[in-house]
């Protein structure tokens, strides 16, 4: 993959650079671990929907348990970013985790109260945090809400992490529906931060394609332009659903559904994939976008998005049984290749950037794609492996067996998917809290879209 430059450096900057833009997430070796071993025996013998339970709450914790005590806002990780210290949260991390949340509320393992609290602490928090023409950096710090800088220029507005941050504001805002205080609150301010958000601003002037970041410092001087097949659809998906600086559909058409590495077409593993890099790229494209929006019978002029995404997964499952690099641990019962952590760095792990490292979110996450295979996984990730990989916070970020190498850390950005893409195969509750989003269906027909949501 083209962008290791960028990989190995202060960020992945794009899944176009990167095959096709790999969220940006640091590429350094991490401090110790903060994070503990639950010490607890881990109950065994479990049903099927008691594992689901069992991983769901625990990964929940991570957003409960640890999330900033000041801002209530996710950390980026378990253990320390680069020498920034511990205030370190993340904008689109903790759109992730907010969805969690919505889940353990419905699910009874925190209260509707205690759940509309936090968001309404968080809220608040974002309320009064940094933002640039109504888009918010990648890092706040979680005390002050002030601009962490992610890289020497990205120390302003990034709306690939913002989408992220509102994918789970808006179904909150439709959740949280009772005329309590909190929840009031809950809605007010995410209402009138969402229609602050400059979108067509980040047209650089009014182009026909998005631009991910802009800095007060440094303006337009990394001038990334969004390109798909990637994790951003959903980004051109809010900007079109924008009540007050939405963008026209030429700039989707043109910005967004464009580039070499846009239409794929071919065969891998008896799979043909409709869209993106050879052999499908990292797993997180298949969940970023699709932990609201819902892939089932979503449909443009480019693609029918589930038949895309279980076509990646699909691939991502085929090559690790099929392990043409004979990476130890590999099989029908151990796959999923996505951005983590390795035993060298950061990495964008993906059939065509294979480190022997198995990536628990990836296969966890596809449970909506591929439930045999996820549950197959799951189960081992669990029973087999567990006294290694299970810990405070669920499964921990990644693994090698290869190379004997066993995370210590969590990142956020990880631990959502589990959590959101479990439950939306067994209830579809934030698929249908954000596809029943007004503004999201609205957007969604702008750009052509079909879905059965859509009324």
């Amino acid at each position: 993959m083209k962008p290791a430059l960028l990989l190995l450096g202060s960020c992945l900057l794009s899944a176009t650079m990167l095959a096709a833009q790999p969220t940006k997430r640091p590429a350094t070796a991490a401090k110790p671990a903060l994070a503990k071993f639950d010490p607890r025996p881990r109950p065994r013998n479990l049903s099927d929907e008691q594992l689901l339970d069992q991983i769901q709450r625990q990964t929940f914790k991570y957003f409960w348990d640890f999330g900033h005590p000041v801002s209530g806002m996710a950390r980026e990780r378990s253990n320390r970013s680069y020498d920034y210290g511990d205030e370190v949260v993340t904008t689109g991390g903790t759109g992730f985790g907010i969805m969690a949340i919505i889940v353990a509320a419905e699910r009874k393992w925190i209260t509707r109260e205690q759940a509309a609290a936090r968001i309404s602490k968080i809220v608040n928090f974002l309320w009064k945090a940094d933002m640039y023409h109504g888009a918010f950096p990648h890092w706040l710090n979680g005390e002050t809400g002030h601009t962490i800088r992610f890289s020497p220029k990205d120390d302003g507005a990034d709306i690939v992490e913002t989408s992220f941050l509102y994918e789970g504001l808006l179904c909150a805002r439709q959740y949280f529906t009772k005329d309590t205080p909190d929840e009031q609150n809950v809605r007010n301010k995410i209402l009138w931060m969402w229609e602050g958000v400059e979108w067509n601003w980040f047209t650089q002037g009014g182009q026909n394609v998005l631009y991910w970041h802009w800095s007060p410092n440094n303006g337009w001087s990394m001038n990334h332009q969004i390109h798909g097949w990637n994790e951003c659809l959903i980004t051109y998906v809010l900007a079109a659903s924008s009540p007050r600086y939405a963008i026209d559909k030429a700039v989707y058409d043109q910005g967004w559904a464009t580039g070499p590495e846009y239409k794929n077409g071919k065969t891998y593993y008896n799979t043909t994939l409709p869209l993106g890099p050879n052999l499908g790229g990292p797993l997180f494209f298949t969940h970023y976008s699709f932990m609201g929006l819902d892939p089932h019978g979503l449909k443009d002029q480019n693609a029918d998005y589930w038949q895309q995404n279980q076509a990646h997964t699909r691939i991502n499952y085929a090559y690790c049984v099929a392990n043409p690099k004979l990476q130890k641990g590999y099989g029908p019962n151990c796959w999923g290749l996505t951005a983590s952590d390795s035993w060298q760095g950061y990495a964008a792990h993906s059939p065509t950037e294979d480190l022997g490292v198995i990536s628990p979110t990836a296969a966890l996450a596809a449970y909506p794609y591929a439930p045999g295979e996820s549950l197959l996984a799951m189960k081992h990730f669990y029973n087999d492996l567990g006294d290694k990989i299970w810990g405070e916070y669920g499964f921990v970020d990644g693994f090698s067996e290869q190379h004997d190498w066993y995370a210590k850390s969590y990142l956020a950005i990880d631990q959502g998917p589990i959590v959101v893409m479990i439950e939306n195969q067994r209830s579809g509750l934030l698929w249908k809290l954000f596809m029943g989003s007004p503004e999201v269906q609205k957007g969604l027909k702008k750009l052509g879209f079909q879905s059965p949501h859509l009324k």
